[in-house]
């Protein structure tokens, strides 16, 4: 491998450092800057490029329109270029270059998806069913904490027993790019979480801080909340599958929908950006378009 190229690992290495330590970023989402930039290094290494300096607002455009056309979605687009336009932040902060060539360049559209949620209704069916099984009143706590306050799976895990004040209903939680926001905690959240705790100690040590441990008694890991609540969705007879962040859509749907405060919602879910927010706008057009379509006189189809 050409010198240069192991001086831009370096870089690279250095950067991914800097996310890591000053910017605090999980490691699900320094494995996707990785994956991103290292992809694109590869495909300008074949362009003849060898240091990231060389790589200009020409070479990202083809770039992109070469990832486009091999079936890359706007969405992953879009995300390798902030990727890529961090590093070039990141570069420019230290003096390895002048200007960020990625500044102006947009990935191609797609087609917005809309998350899917579960109605009121839906979401008592599932919840509403007492169980003195301890794992189970851990699961549902987990559950009605989602569901209250519109956590993340990350932000659930990271939870401690002390986080959640109890006398005024609220939790402070530690979000993407570390940023602090403070949620509520209704009521029933509060109940379940309170009928957890007192099993909690026949799995989890006096040293262990986590308020959802494992069967071990060690910090409860992402990825054994996902299959709980699959677990949890066959128990009570659910016909769909539910995952963290449905609970989190259902959250921000209801919110909406009763409220119509927008920005209300995007405090409550930690979106940096309202446009991220706006998407539930769609969802509660969507409902509102089936009531016109049931009760405005010139919309009713005709018997």
């Amino acid at each position: 491998m050409p010198a240069r190229t192991v001086a831009e690992d370096a870089d690279l290495e250095a950067f991914l450092s800097h996310l890591t330590h000053e910017r605090r970023m999980s490691p699900h989402t320094l494995t996707n800057y990785r994956r991103d930039l290292q992809g694109i290094r590869s495909w300008f290494e074949t362009e003849g490029g060898d240091h990231w300096g060389q790589l200009g607002e020409h070479q990202i455009r083809r770039y992109v329109a070469w990832r486009h056309r091999r079936g890359a979605s706007g969405k992953t687009l879009q995300r390798e270029l902030s990727s890529l336009r961090g590093l070039f932040n990141y570069l420019i902060r230290e003096g390895r270059i002048q200007n960020n060539p990625a500044v102006g360049i947009r990935a191609p559209k797609s087609p917005r998806k809309l998350p899917a949620t579960l109605d009121a209704d839906q979401l008592s069916a599932l919840l509403d069913h007492p169980d003195d099984d301890p794992l189970m009143l851990r699961d549902s706590a987990m559950i009605e904490l989602f569901y209250s306050s519109g956590l993340r799976l990350a932000e659930l895990v990271s939870v401690n027993t002390g986080d959640i004040d109890m006398a005024d209903g609220t939790l402070e939680v530690i979000g993407k790019g570390a940023k602090t926001r403070r949620v509520p905690v209704g009521s029933k959240a509060r109940d379940a979480v309170t009928r957890w705790l007192r099993v909690r100690a026949n799995f989890a040590g006096g040293e262990e801080p986590a308020l959802f441990v494992s069967q071990r008694g060690n910090r409860i890991h992402p990825r054994t909340v996902q299959e709980r609540l699959r677990h949890w969705a066959q128990e009570q007879g659910a016909n769909r599958n539910v995952h963290p962040h449905l609970l989190r859509h259902s959250f921000a749907t209801h919110l909406l929908e009763s409220s119509g405060d927008l920005r209300a919602v995007q405090e409550l879910l930690g979106h940096s950006d309202i446009s991220t927010t706006q998407i539930y706008t769609h969802l509660d057009f969507q409902h509102l378009a089936q009531v016109y379509d049931k009760a405005h006189p010139r919309a009713k189809k005709k018997r």
